[in-house]
């Protein structure tokens, strides 16, 4: 890793971000941290984005010294300096429930809800980056190829179930008459609902009204903030 670009895009992919969503944090376009990737992080932006990705600035902009702190910082606080607290590692992973469709007792119909003793483990730094409280996290398979190929087949979907606020064109899962789906969603006049695949040669789009929305029981589950990659399309049950 000979440049500061190098080293972000290393962090990056240690913590499952994409330069989009880390684009979408800055608040700078994706071209920007593509142009960082090539030519190096700004002198101006180094301090925000290694406090961001905790680790030290110096090692960021010259990959020299230690790349995170902690007793190997280059500077020693006097003896009379209060020790600062200690807190939790960004690097900690944590865990998140799982939901998908489940059959029902009563009428055999699928319905979304949690998977008891099935558990998904996240790094720390990726719900702080992306400001998601932990409580309201969970992850949700994928399952088809209407996202693809953004999102493909058998991708575990971080969801936060506190962000349930349309804004369009962002990605969200929801429970569809109580089928797990996740589409980028637009609002439309009276109440109205678009459903868009980001496959949409082969999923075209969808429209319901606000009717509609109530008698279909369309629930939004929350916004996706996390996917994994696999780049195998089948669905992982079906891998022996």
């Amino acid at each position: 890793m000979k440049t500061s670009g190098d080293r972000l895009r290393a962090l990056l992919r240690e913590c499952h971000l994409s330069a989009t969503d880390f684009a979408a944090n800055r608040k700078v376009t994706p071209q920007h941290v593509n142009n960082w990737f090539k030519r190096g992080i700004p002198v101006a932006r180094i301090e925000e984005v290694a406090e961001l990705l905790s680790v030290n600035s110096a090692w960021l902009r010259s990959g020299e010294g230690p790349k995170h702190p902690g007793p190997g910082r280059e500077s020693v606080p006097p003896l009379d300096t209060p020790k600062p607290k200690v807190e939790r590692s960004v690097r900690e992973e944590l865990e998140m429930p799982v939901y998908t469709e489940l059959q029902t007792q009563s009428s055999g119909r699928t319905a979304v809800g949690e998977m008891h003793n099935h558990k998904v483990r996240l790094s720390r730094r990726v719900l702080e980056t992306m400001d998601v409280e932990l409580h309201n996290a969970i992850c949700v398979p994928m399952v088809g190829n209407s996202m693809a190929d953004k999102i493909q087949d058998g991708s575990l979907i971080g969801i936060d179930r506190g962000r349930v606020h349309i804004i369009d064109g962002e990605m969200y899962a929801l429970e569809h008459d109580g089928m797990l789906r996740v589409k980028y969603l637009y609002r439309l006049p009276g109440g109205s609902l678009r459903l868009r695949s980001h496959n949409c040669s082969e999923y075209p789009d969808e429209i319901f009204s606000a009717d509609d929305i109530q008698a279909q029981h369309i629930h939004i589950l929350g916004w996706v903030f996390w996917w994994s990659t696999l780049n195998n399309r089948r669905h992982p049950a079906t891998l022996r």
